[in-house]
């Protein structure tokens, strides 16, 4: 795992994989041609050290993957501000990775996993859904290099 400078705030791999897999959403962070960073918010889903996310045909993220599909992956998990203390309690995770367009089975399983994460009563209903949208909908997998959590409880 990267070093985080706050030693007494990092948290293990395992819990860093664990709110990574549990979030609800998360930030994905690109860089463009021009190099200007563009950080966007999304759903996701986490399986076997990959994060799979769907989108549109086209769109600002689809041009800086592009141009460089290096990637960072944010989420955060619990938070409670301390007014009081002028701080707050919270848990994080950035993960590092490459972002490739996914096909086939894997594009299909990818969205099912989605479906199983935001829609888990609505499976059969979803995957009709897959069906209909399949013509405008792009499925990426970033495959996990690196990880790094940390947690001020």
């Amino acid at each position: 795992m990267p070093s985080v400078r706050r030693k007494d705030r990092e948290i293990s791999s395992r819990e860093a994989v664990a709110l990574l897999d549990s979030a609800e959403y998360g930030i994905l962070s690109t860089v463009g041609k021009d190099g200007q960073p563009y950080g966007v918010p999304m759903s996701y889903a986490y399986q076997n050290g990959c994060i799979f996310f769907h989108c549109a045909l086209t769109g600002h993220k689809l041009d800086n993957l592009a141009v460089n599909p290096r990637v960072s992956f944010c989420v955060l998990g619990k938070t409670k501000v301390l007014p009081d203390q002028f701080a707050t309690e919270y848990e994080s995770v950035v993960a590092f990775g490459v972002a490739a367009e996914v096909f086939g089975e894997e594009r299909y399983a990818a969205l099912v996993l989605l479906l199983e994460k935001y829609s888990r009563d609505f499976i059969a209903e979803g995957k009709r859904y897959i069906e209909a949208k399949d013509q405008v909908t792009r499925v990426f997998k970033i495959e996990v290099s690196r990880i790094s959590g940390k947690a001020r409880r």
